[in-house]
């Protein structure tokens, strides 16, 4: 293990890695392990930014809620990339040899998930504001944090720490959100 990970994580990596490792060999049935890397890279960006893009056709107060989703990513973005570089976690691929890695990482640590973070408050923001979309962002959402585990690249307690992050900032910006503008 990384001389820069915390205790914590070396014993929730032993915890995590026989359930990570039966997740992953899910990647091993080329339809599966297809169709999770498209649902991954579904999380990367641009779903969430033609979502972003298309409220104003969705909300009256579109233009508001642009705003709301735009800053609520970018504070995510910061806090995951903040968290990931102090807290040094390792991918399990890459403590754990019996776990492979079936689609590139887009850098070196795992903690927290931040398509997972962004998938759930992508989601969550959606379901508050525009009720009649959570039918497919909750799914997609779920998808999204199941394939970083199905594709080796996270431990489960990533996506759920990503998700918990994701539903606190979702949270900070509704309530910032019904602050300023009553909505």
């Amino acid at each position: 293990m990384h001389d820069r990970s915390l205790p914590v994580f070396e014993r929730l990596d032993l915890l995590e890695w026989r359930l990570c490792r039966q997740v992953a060999r899910l990647a091993l049935y080329r339809p599966i392990l297809t169709l999770f890397r498209v649902i991954s890279r579904l999380g990367d960006w641009a779903v969430w930014l033609l979502l972003t893009l298309s409220l104003p056709f969705h909300h009256v107060q579109g233009g508001w809620l642009m705003l709301e989703f735009g800053l609520a990513a970018g504070a995510g973005a910061l806090l995951y990339r903040a968290l990931k570089t102090r807290l040094c976690r390792e991918r399990p691929f890459i403590t754990f040899t019996t776990i492979q890695c079936t689609m590139p990482p887009l850098d070196r640590y795992s903690f927290p998930s931040g398509h997972t973070l962004h998938a759930v408050l992508f989601a969550s923001l959606t379901a508050q504001q525009l009720p009649e979309l959570a039918i497919l962002v909750t799914p997609l959402a779920m998808l999204i944090a199941l394939s970083r585990v199905i594709l080796g690249l996270h431990y489960v307690s990533d996506v759920l720490a990503g998700a918990l992050l994701g539903l606190g900032l979702a949270e900070v910006a509704i309530l910032s959100l019904e602050s300023l503008t009553g909505l």
